[in-house]
């Protein structure tokens, strides 16, 4: 089948250079953005009904921007000082950089890993006696646990932020010949909006193994997955397969 309109399911790209619009031009198809899920934190009283204490804690894992937004947000509500001396542990050095956004950067007390969780876990080894506080959305991760208990460390996990779905209007979402999405949550959306969507002739792209596996769980066809040996973006993926199409 031939595409001709794309949604993708992200904010639209803030700059002018983003390859979205390269391949719209190229390809001569209409590109859309339309982001299906959005973050929103949790209420002070919210977070109290989960009783974890914060200053019980000696050091903070963040895995994502959102995690440090809604960290410290909830701090100030809660009226809660973080000590000078309290250490960060997080996912990757852009995440930690972002950091400087509410405390002082030392290197001494920040550390960081390669994007990986399993990366963390010589750092969380050196800094065994640490009481590790990580701040979670709705979807914990599991991988993290298993690393602090495998190495007996000392810590709790407490939801900050949820992931929800975006109101689309279903006949925006059908208008389209190709969907494009990047997490299980936003499948969740796509029947939220659309409960009885049929997938038909529409093509389906996802970036990532565990939304490549939400959407064949859902029962759907996917006709583009990335990323691949090739391809190791969404956007390179998707010039190669309007390129194939086309032919």
């Amino acid at each position: 089948m031939k595409v001709s309109k794309i949604l993708v399911s992200q904010p639209k790209p803030t700059t002018e250079k983003s390859p979205y619009f390269d391949i719209a031009e190229k390809h001569k198809v209409q590109i859309e953005f339309r982001s299906f899920i959005k973050v929103e934190g949790l209420t002070a009283k919210e977070f109290r009904q989960q009783k974890v204490s914060i200053p019980g804690h000696t050091a903070i894992v963040f895995l994502s921007r959102h995690a440090i937004d809604y960290f410290f947000t909830l701090c100030k509500d809660l009226r809660v000082t973080i000590p000078d001396d309290m250490k960060y542990f997080c996912l990757s050095e852009t995440i930690s950089l972002y950091i400087q956004k509410y405390v002082q950067y030392r290197k001494r007390k920040v550390f960081y890993g390669n994007g990986h969780i399993k990366d963390l876990a010589p750092l969380f080894a050196k800094h065994k006696n640490e009481r590790y506080f990580t701040p979670m959305s709705n979807i914990n991760n599991e991988e993290l646990c298993k690393i602090f208990d495998a190495n007996g460390i000392a810590h709790s996990e407490a939801e900050m932020y949820r992931t929800v779905s975006n109101e689309i209007d279903a006949e925006f979402i059908n208008s389209h010949d190709m969907l494009i999405f990047f997490s299980p949550h936003g499948i969740e959306s796509l029947f939220k909006n659309v409960p009885n969507f049929e997938q038909g002739d529409k093509q389906i792209a996802c970036f990532g193994n565990v939304t490549a596996d939400a959407i064949r769980e859902a029962g759907l066809r996917l006709d583009l997955e990335a990323p691949t040996v090739e391809a190791t973006s969404m956007p390179a993926a998707l010039d190669q397969y309007l390129t194939k199409n086309k032919k």
